[in-house]
């Protein structure tokens, strides 16, 4: 008789989020995946179950998920697991699913924490439409590339993110949103647990004078009805010129119209420095 897959969530942070469901799940199961052997190890031995343990992540290949579903095919019970809350889930064990519905094995899941909800939670934006985003990528143009597909999104988003990318992510943000409200959700469920509740530029302060620690979940509002202005690029220049004559830095006012409407402040001066010189040329 076919074994089952059982998809089992795990606490995010604080080891007393475990379910009596999640505990029987344990000991009934023949088999674990886990994502880190070790980290799963130390969250049983809590419990006093004790496993056998199968190594899956992200650079395991098919060969490692065969050999799991051959063992389920054949009557054995496994379950996969994260290294914190539900697996599966911008995580490894997305694939090890797929193969197992490709090979008609039945998948159960066994819910848990979820540091997308939790975040989304305890936010103070709006709950009832979000997107998750998960990491933005490590790779400029296609960090730039998600970022630009999102900036009319309304609906509120949900990143992950590390403490040494923060800083960078934000300022990203900053460019590409607008300075819109966030929520910084930083060590959720554990002793030092922290939301802070601000805009992307204040947060940008904060961080600047204080170091990123911990991992973070970034919960970011969607594009408000206010924010719906929409003028093209000629009308912009118009703005960008009137605000130049009344004195201000050529820089400056790019910042100030780009952030408004939605341009990119880069692309907006760019192209204002190009009209000039076109200008100038024309002049001679």
């Amino acid at each position: 008789m076919m074994g089952t897959l059982y998809v089992i969530g795990t606490p995010i942070g604080n080891m007393e989020d475990i379910t009596l469901r999640q505990l029987e799940t344990f000991r009934n199961v023949d088999f674990i995946c886990a994502e880190d052997t070790r980290v799963t190890l130390k969250l049983l031995s809590r419990y006093d179950i004790h496993k056998p343990l199968v190594s899956y992540h992200e650079h395991s290949g098919r060969e490692v998920a065969d050999r799991i579903t051959e063992r389920i095919l054949n009557g054995e019970n496994a379950g996969v697991v994260t290294d914190a809350g539900m697996p599966c889930i911008s995580d490894p064990g997305e694939n090890l699913v797929k193969i197992c519905y490709e090979k008609n094995i039945d998948v159960k899941v066994v819910p848990g924490p979820s540091a997308v909800v939790s975040a989304l939670a305890v936010s103070g934006l709006n709950t009832s439409r979000f997107t998750f985003e998960g990491f933005l990528s490590v790779t400029k143009k296609q960090r730039f590339e998600h970022l630009e597909s999102l900036k009319d999104e309304k609906r509120t988003m949900i990143f992950y993110e590390a403490p040494h990318k923060l800083n960078s992510t934000l300022k990203d943000m900053l460019e590409y949103f607008g300075d819109r409200k966030i929520s910084i959700c930083r060590e959720l469920t554990k002793i030092y647990e922290e939301v802070l509740r601000m805009t992307i530029s204040e947060a940008i302060e904060y961080y600047s004078i204080k170091s990123p620690k911990g991992e973070y979940v970034l919960v970011v509002e969607g594009k408000q009805n206010s924010e719906q202005k929409s003028i093209d690029i000629n009308d912009a220049l118009k703005q960008v010129e009137n605000l130049v004559e009344a004195g201000e830095k050529p820089v400056n006012a790019c910042k100030a119209i780009a952030k408004e409407y939605g341009f990119r402040k880069g692309d907006l001066y760019s192209t204002f420095c190009k009209s000039n010189q076109e200008e100038d040329s024309s002049d001679e």
